[in-house]
């Protein structure tokens, strides 16, 4: 019997740029200041002559979108994708994410189902939200407390783990003022909530010396990991593992979110310097992520896509976590996209549970006055 894959030929290829909100404004961390409330996503929707819709975030936004609707549209979904490893035409993959949930729909199948359905639902994930709030707003900066507040809040929401921006002496504070506020703000959350895991992410703004300095400090607190401390490379790595096993720190060294070079982060994670493997579950895609994972593995090291700045990452990361297995925990964005209904997935007790209806699960009303044709992208 012939796939429904092979009979679906895609139609209509069609823009789609709903807003994010974020549930408080998201402030500075190391190197950037504040993050605001919110964002516009670029999406694409697809539609096939049999009257199936598939949709998601674009990789590489409208451009990409654009250069791939001039040449793909009217081919069948079996020519740009195979459920086994994703997109197979290198001009799809800006719409890897929408051919990914095309391709559940057609199939009757969750995502993470066509990804082999080999890791543990619901998905461990971790609150991604607490930035530098105690030093805003500038002219009556709200201290400490204000960090603590947004932990409870998040609590109430469902999170059980917090990853707290540190390395304030990159930029805001002097390095010594800096650290000892990173020290603050990790004990007394680490107070607030003895039984949660504490992530930190320095954004690469440390130096060694004073990462060395922090990991001292806060070595009593039982860190579940270290984000990004300092640009990577295999001397300073190599010097962080040897001061975590003198502190007796099972802490696992995160890298890879910011312009990886990804066959470094390979070497450094086979030599047992990097842990967890971060490259963005858009920006990096799907597709590339399953095409890496048998050498990840291969490596006993595990992965976590970098999610921030948008909700719908975090369901994307969700998929890959419950597909492929290897994913210790998520990144968890709070807030919601206009016109997507995310009912589907539930945050308690730390967990993310999905879905289990096809494609990711989470519908977008799709009407010509929301979206925005492609040019040439319609036959």
């Amino acid at each position: 019997m012939m796939s429904p894959l092979t009979e679906h030929r895609v139609t209509e290829i069609r823009m789609v740029r709903p807003g994010d909100r974020y549930p408080r404004t998201i402030g500075r961390n190391a190197r950037l200041g504040s993050h605001g409330d919110g964002g516009r996503v670029t999406a694409v929707c697809l539609a096939t002559d049999g009257g199936a819709r598939g949709w998601g975030v674009a990789l590489g936004g409208a451009d990409g979108v654009e250069a791939a609707a001039r040449s793909l549209t009217g081919r069948a979904v079996a020519d740009l994708f195979d459920p086994a490893v994703g997109v197979t035409d290198p001009a799809a993959l800006p719409l890897d994410l929408a051919l990914h949930d095309l391709a559940g729909h057609l199939l009757g199948r969750p995502v993470y189902e066509l990804l082999g359905a080999a890791g543990p639902r619901p998905v461990p994930c971790y609150d991604a939200a607490i930035y530098f709030d105690d030093l805003d707003p500038d002219d009556a900066p709200r201290g400490v407390e204000a960090v603590l507040a947004n932990c409870r809040d998040d609590e109430r929401a469902g999170h059980r783990a917090f990853k707290l921006k540190i390395g304030r002496g990159h930029r805001w504070m002097s390095p010594g003022d800096g650290l000892r506020r990173d020290v603050e703000v990790t004990r007394a959350v680490r107070a607030q909530h003895p039984g949660a895991r504490i992530l930190v992410d320095a954004n690469d703004g440390y130096s060694p010396d004073g990462l060395r300095a922090y990991l001292e400090a806060v070595a009593d607190c039982g860190l579940y990991w270290i984000e990004e401390p300092f640009p990577e490379n295999r001397a300073d790595l190599s010097r962080l593992r040897a001061e975590l096993a003198r502190l007796g720190s099972t802490a696992l060294v995160a890298d890879g979110e910011h312009e990886p070079d990804v066959p470094l982060l390979l070497d450094l994670a086979a030599e047992g310097l990097v842990d967890v493997l971060l490259m963005d579950v858009v920006s990096f895609g799907f597709t590339a992520w399953r095409a890496l994972w048998p050498r990840v593995r291969s490596l006993g090291v595990q992965i976590s896509p970098h999610a921030w700045g948008q909700p719908l990452k975090t369901r994307y990361a969700a998929h890959l976590a419950a597909g492929l297995g290897g994913v210790p925990i998520v990144e968890g964005v709070p807030g919601q996209t206009d016109g997507v209904d995310a009912s589907g997935y539930r945050l308690e007790d730390g967990a993310l549970h999905l879905p289990g209806t096809p494609g990711f699960g989470m519908p977008l009303p799709v009407t010509d006055a929301s979206t925005e044709p492609v040019e040439g992208a319609t036959r």
